[in-house]
């Protein structure tokens, strides 16, 4: 069997050949290239820079700033715990005011400005017409024309004399 049919054998198998795998990486192609996925990608990698930003900024600026006893930087505070332990907490204050800077920064810097945008470019939506009221006598819902209440069988006032969306009759 030389080279070419065992590559045309190959191809065709099933009678459709590579045009199926092709036809996959096709839809594949569409899943990856969506803009959730790509903003996705680039919000993880910035937000992995931007940690490391952060976390340099507490370890260097911030933590020698607070003071701590007898004058050890504070990432290597240590608590005498029980039994002639001691419990560094240190780290971990320091990762916890990292979380702190990190979400702060992120909520002034990203989310108001953002928020703003939107609420700035984003048309506002109408208010929608009441398609229902209440009843004034037994305060069910009934749909906006029913002239009579579906659970206490009163008989309602027309709609067009009711004040817009109160549920309640209008006053000459």
């Amino acid at each position: 069997m030389d080279r070419d049919s065992a590559f045309d054998t190959v191809k065709n198998v099933g009678g459709r050949g590579w045009r199926v795998g092709l036809n996959e990486l096709g839809g594949f192609r569409k899943f990856i290239l969506r803009g959730n996925v790509v903003d996705l990608a680039v919000g993880i990698v910035i937000g992995a820079a931007f940690t490391s930003v952060v976390n340099a900024f507490v370890k260097d600026i911030i933590t020698p700033l607070i003071p701590a006893a007898n004058n050890q930087s504070w990432a290597t505070l240590k608590v005498p715990g029980p039994f002639g332990a001691t419990l560094p907490i240190g780290d971990f204050l320091s990762a916890v005011l990292s979380f702190l800077i990190v979400a702060a920064v992120i909520y002034f810097f990203v989310v108001r400005p953002v928020t703003a945008l939107q609420d700035r470019l984003m048309p506002k939506k109408p208010a929608e017409a009441p398609t229902t009221r209440e009843c004034p006598f037994c305060l069910s819902t009934v749909p906006l024309k029913a002239t009579r209440c579906a659970y206490c069988t009163a008989q309602l006032p027309p709609a067009d004399e009711q004040m817009a969306g109160t549920g309640t009759p209008a006053r000459a």
